[in-house]
């Protein structure tokens, strides 16, 4: 098990460095050195692991200076972006999941999709209130940007969690490098991130390590490379991602397996971290039951003990304990704990992330400077 290392070497701690290292008054955790502009290029299941194994595809970023830090708890994209997003842990933050409980709702929500049962709306900042790193950049005189994809622009998610950007839609590599780089030479100080999601695409339906991914990693390499080149003066880039990924050998379908399924309401998190919501009373007897039959091939725990043991940070929230599972299942090895009939396309996925191995939570911290 690798609990992530908060406060001394995870995603918590890159955006007051960023910060810290442009002149503002942040935590500068990872000691980054000063700089007049900041690019960070985000690439959506870029894990270390996967990175060290292919170092002949990825020639540049392997080349590159480069650190390991630890993704978080869950180590999948919409908590790391929402830490990324505030510089908090996923315990202060509140997004602990893909899909959690509404507390005293009786329904799940998607924090990716951004989807409630039908007729529901969710406000991004009721359910994220925290003031964004973005939003305290602007006040102190930093104007951020953020580059990707024109169908993200107006989504929840990015309500939630970017907060405070000049949103720059850009939906090729060739556009969002060109976007990136006129940012970078508009202002100074400056800090633009830019937003690469199909390798981690890829890597779920085909899995990791294949042609179909080697592929997609080229092109990240490539993206590197040119916007490392194109960097104006006294600009810096950082290359990091928001989690790793495992490929499954062994799937359960949680829905079909009465053991599992019996005294649980609902079916939260996803396939590599599931937030297991039970019927009233009934938590103790789904946590042995759960650990019986998992035995050998997942963590599995009580909320309370995920919370003592540090899994979403040093501290929770008590308005987000609601949101954790009342038993909490992270499977290792190959496993992933599927839900067919709730989850379809999820089931079929090869690829899949959030658990507490290294190969999931292990990110690069890549680094390029003028």
């Amino acid at each position: 098990m690798l609990v992530p290392g908060y406060g001394g070497g995870s995603l918590a701690d890159v955006p007051g460095s960023l910060m810290a290292a442009l002149g503002l008054r942040e935590p500068n955790a990872l000691a980054l050195e000063p700089t007049d502009r900041v690019c960070l290029f985000l690439v959506d299941g870029l894990g270390a692991e996967l990175l060290k194994a292919h170092p002949e595809t990825a020639p540049f970023l392997s080349g590159l200076p480069s650190r390991t830090l630890t993704a978080g708890f869950p180590a999948t994209t919409v908590t790391s972006l929402c830490t990324l997003g505030t510089g908090l842990t996923p315990g202060e933050h509140g997004m602990v999941g893909m899909l959690l409980a509404v507390p005293g709702a009786g329904h799940l929500f998607n924090c990716l999709r951004w989807k409630l049962p039908d007729g529901l709306v969710m406000d991004p900042e009721e359910w994220q209130p925290a003031t964004t790193i973005y939003q305290r950049a602007a006040r102190a005189g930093v104007e951020p940007a953020y580059v990707a994809p024109a169908e993200y622009e107006r989504t929840g998610l990015t309500g939630a969690v970017f907060r405070g950007v000049r949103y720059l839609a850009a939906d090729s590599v060739d556009d969002r490098v060109a976007r990136t780089l006129e940012a970078l030479r508009e202002r100074r100080p400056a800090h633009v991130t830019v937003y690469y999601g199909d390798l981690d695409a890829t890597g779920h339906m085909v899995g990791w390590g294949g042609e179909e991914w080697l592929r997609q990693l080229e092109i990240v390499d490539d993206m590197a490379r040119r916007l490392a080149e194109g960097l104006p003066p006294g600009a810096t880039l950082y290359v990091t991602a928001d989690h790793g990924m495992v490929n499954a050998t062994e799937k359960i379908d949680v829905e079909g397996t009465p053991e599992l399924a019996e005294g649980v309401a609902m079916l939260g998190g996803e396939a590599r971290a599931r937030h297991v919501y039970t019927h009233q009373g009934a938590a103790e007897r789904v946590l042995e039951a759960w650990r019986e039959i998992l035995g050998g091939k997942a963590w599995v725990v009580s909320r309370q003990e995920a919370v003592e043991s540090g899994w979403f940070g040093p501290r929770v929230h008590e308005a987000w304990l609601g949101r954790i599972g009342d038993v909490v299942a992270v499977p290792y090895g190959g496993l992933a704990l599927t839900a067919p009939a709730a989850h379809p396309f999820e089931a079929l996925f090869t690829g899949y992330h959030g658990s507490l191995t290294a190969a999931e939570q292990h990110v690069p911290l890549l680094e390029v400077r003028t």
